[in-house]
């Protein structure tokens, strides 16, 4: 007598982080399938909302979420779900992180500023995440401390610098999420 199949255990990431620092490109890069974009072309309408201050090549932007999936086992499956970076969609924040095990905060040097609400949604909420600084084509001008310092991290969130373009960099990003998960106290 064959058991029946069982579906295999599903984690769920978010991917967070201010307009245009890399949400989807890091979704993209480490996903399995083609990702779910809501992706849109930016227009007049958004002149004066958006800022795009160092992205102005930016033409497209998420509008509310993108959704990627990494199978690790047939026991395990990793759903990743990028957040839309604009203020005006922030709301979509608060459906997306239901169920999430924890989350990656990508950054820009260029622009940390964009990251600030990122990490103070995860840490108002309790749930663990990470950094990633997005290189954009190896531009990064400050060291590991002074983006910690910048940001006002707390010197157990791990954090990584690299090109979210690369798939390396995700999985490397995606593996120092599960170390940080793993280190912390079990749940009372």
């Amino acid at each position: 007598m064959t058991s029946p199949a069982t579906a295999p255990a599903a984690v769920k990431i978010l991917v967070a982080g201010g307009f245009g620092v890399g949400k989807t490109t890091l979704v993209g890069a480490v996903s399995e399938v083609t990702p779910l974009r809501t992706e849109e072309y930016l227009t007049t309408a958004s002149v004066g909302v958006d800022d795009l201050a160092g992205v102005a090549a930016k033409e497209t932007t998420t509008v509310a979420l993108d959704f990627g999936r990494i199978t690790v086992s047939g026991e395990l499956v990793v759903y990743l779900f990028g957040t839309p970076g604009q203020e005006r969609f922030w709301f979509m924040w608060n459906d997306l992180v239901q169920g999430a095990l924890g989350g990656i905060v990508i950054a820009d040097t260029r622009r940390l500023e964009t990251s600030f609400a990122s990490i103070d949604f995860f840490e108002s909420r309790e749930i663990p995440f990470v950094v990633a600084i997005n290189c954009f084509h190896g531009h990064n001008t400050r060291t590991a401390e002074e983006i910690r310092a910048a940001l006002d991290l707390d010197p157990h969130v791990p954090l990584l610098i690299g090109d979210v373009r690369q798939r390396a960099f995700g999985k490397d990003t995606l593996l120092a999420l599960v170390d940080h998960l793993m280190s912390l106290p079990a749940p009372a």
